[in-house]
């Protein structure tokens, strides 16, 4: 039997109280605050005690019958988002409408530094054209570039409670809101619904030195709980990491929340690297038991090949076979979706016993 001891020995990152106080304070270096001094020594008192204390979760409220042990002390953020996901998961099984995300993972914006739009944000309104032109479809856009533009927008990291045991990864994450380090405006517990939903989802992102987009990448990391996560936090009381470790060893199945749905991938780059984003991209999304919409729905292409970065909006305007490409990509994603919903996409092996569960 294997020891499963958590391992420890890592530096502890507690910082003391004056290192606390300066770096809290850094966020009223406006001199508008201060006349608020006072004010905010005595904000500062408060917070100080909730990061000794380690109040991660001021507000919570017990479980219920609902949960493995209803005497939990469950945390009314959490609560909130699970709910909000079961909402959502009933919509997508309710079938009478077409569902559609669209993911424009481009963190460039004409609302701060670059002042400009993104390639990838005018090809998801070209996709999205497309799909509203069926009229029978409801349509999310999801603009990751907020995360850099708009004002309380945060995904913050995976804690990799995954790679401890698969129970300890909590869905929806119950990682945060962190109220005590401050780890708050957390944007995934809406961004987990608008997957839910979905039948059909379609993310374009650019390249970013050989890799997907910072934002998509943030949120395909925070997006494991919905692979195998687990959808009650009671079971571990919380993280407690050896319990978790002794339910995965006594047999987990590793629930697959997002199975079925249909997507579309656009890859753009301007010299290297689109391919690979592309199969790593695939790989990620069948590896959560999501369907490739075909062939067509999947593009890796090159804009401006080698040119100057200033004149890449010209060249995509340019280029009408990519933008002829994004609408056959939409295309492509409504018919598997109609094929979907009214039982007739086959996907040959989707039945089968996997002899490695995740």
């Amino acid at each position: 039997m294997a020891d499963l001891t958590p391992r420890k020995g890592m530096p502890s990152p507690r910082l003391e109280e004056g290192e606390f106080r300066k770096r809290y304070l850094e966020q009223f270096h406006d001199p508008a605050f201060n006349s608020l001094t006072v004010e905010l020594e005595k904000i500062a008192d408060v917070a100080w005690d909730a990061y000794r204390n380690s109040r991660k979760s001021p507000f919570t409220r017990k479980a219920g019958p609902d949960f493995a042990d209803p005497d939990y002390d469950l945390s009314i953020d959490w609560i909130a988002a699970s709910d909000t996901i079961k909402a959502a998961q009933q919509r997508h099984d309710e079938k009478t409408r077409p569902r559609y995300l669209l993911i424009n993972a481009s963190s460039r914006s004409e609302h701060t530094c670059p002042g400009e739009m993104s390639k990838s944000f005018r090809m998801v309104e070209i996709a999205h054209e497309i799909i509203a032109a069926e009229g029978d479809a409801d349509i999310e856009v999801l603009d990751m570039s907020r995360l850099a533009s708009e004002y309380g927008r945060n995904i913050h990291p995976c804690k990799a409670c995954y790679s401890t045991a698969a129970a300890l990864c909590h869905w929806p994450c119950s990682c945060y809101p962190n109220h005590s380090l401050g780890q708050t405006q957390d944007w995934m517990n809406d961004i987990y619904p608008m997957w839910v939903a979905a039948h059909g989802v379609m993310i374009v992102t650019p390249v970013n030195w050989y890799q997907a987009s910072s934002p998509l990448k943030l949120m395909m990391d925070r997006l494991v709980c919905a692979d195998g996560g687990n959808p009650d936090p009671t079971t571990t009381h919380g993280k407690r990491a050896q319990e978790a470790k002794e339910i995965e060893m006594a047999g987990w199945d590793y629930p697959r929340h997002l199975e079925g749905r249909v997507f579309s991938l656009i890859v753009h780059g301007d010299t290297e690297g689109v391919g690979n984003v592309r199969r790593a991209l695939h790989d990620w999304l069948t590896s959560m038991h999501l369907l490739p919409a075909g062939a067509s729905a999947e593009l890796d292409r090159y804009i401006g090949y080698w040119k100057p970065y200033a004149t890449n909006h010209p060249d995509f305007e340019d280029d009408k076979a990519i933008q002829d490409e994004v609408r056959n990509a939409a295309r492509t994603l409504v018919e598997a979706v109609r094929a979907k919903l009214s039982g007739n996409l086959v996907a040959a092996g989707e039945n089968l016993k996997e002899p490695r569960p995740k």
